[in-house]
């Protein structure tokens, strides 16, 4: 059923995400060009162009984000036990590592970075890092092991990690991670990720019976500049995609059951 689930999200997400969607209207008014209804691809061509101008001069993605983002504080005020820390995977770009035989990273780093920070920290915590890969036909390319290269390199003692490699989304880096760990209740857990992911991510681990402190990282949002106007076309599109697949995420994970709330908050 998991591997259903992951599957289906992947399809589906090729027809909703803004890019794909795009790209569906563009060949539509092509088709209705070919078929002679110029009106049609009219109409189109025209809501194709207002999308791609709208998107040319503002952000909604970070309009879209920014909830996200603000949904749990950053840097919060961490209890003086702390008895696990985790931290997922996204950093990591497993295929391009294996490919050039080196630790390759993209966005989200913070989470690593920040990873190391609070495990010197908190010497005596327990630590998980979980992610294998989300892609669909490199899985035997696994974030866990750039991750373990990683830590390696930066001369920090891997034994003390739990390495959880064959998660290939959120809810499975719990599911598996919590099969590893047998979390003792009452325990403080800090999860670190991104903070627009962070939401969807708590309330996995509620819905899981593993209460954690959100340890939000990585934020692409300034509220004081969310209405800016500029000219940035690629970045904006990126964001849009982002926000619309997280948000998405939260109500697949709500409607299956994964999370505790569609807008999940700290565990009851």
């Amino acid at each position: 059923m998991d591997t259903l689930f992951f599957l289906i999200s992947k399809i589906i997400w090729l027809f909703l995400s803004p890019d794909g969607l795009l790209l569906i209207l563009i060949l539509l008014t092509l088709g209705l060009l070919y078929l002679g209804k110029n009106k049609q691809a009219k109409i189109l061509l025209a809501t194709i162009s207002g999308i791609l101008l709208t998107l040319s001069f503002l952000s909604p993605g970070e309009w879209l984000l920014y909830p996200l983002e603000s949904r749990f504080t950053t840097n919060p005020v961490l209890p003086e036990q702390v008895d696990g820390i985790i931290v997922l995977s996204g950093a990591e770009n497993p295929l391009l590592s294996s490919v050039w035989n080196q630790v390759e990273l993209g966005a989200a780093s913070e989470r690593v970075l920040a990873f190391l920070a609070l495990a010197r920290k908190y010497p005596d915590a327990k630590l998980v890092f979980t992610g294998g890969t989300g892609s669909l036909i490199h899985q035997e390319y696994k974030a866990a092991d750039v991750a373990t290269k990683l830590f390696e390199q930066q001369n920090f003692n891997t034994t003390r990690i739990i390495f959880e490699r064959e998660s290939r989304n959120t809810y499975e880096n719990v599911v598996y991670s919590k099969k590893l760990v047998h979390p003792l209740k009452n325990k403080n857990w800090i999860l670190i990720t991104t903070s627009w992911h962070m939401p969807r991510s708590v309330g996995i681990f509620c819905q899981a019976g593993w209460p954690v402190i959100p340890y939000p990282v990585d934020h692409e949002t300034n509220k004081d500049n969310l209405f800016r106007i500029d000219f940035n076309l690629l970045d904006n599109l990126q964001t849009l995609r982002t926000a619309i697949k997280e948000w998405l995420g939260l109500i697949a994970y709500y409607v299956s059951g994964k999370t505790n709330a569609f807008f999940p908050d700290q565990c009851q």
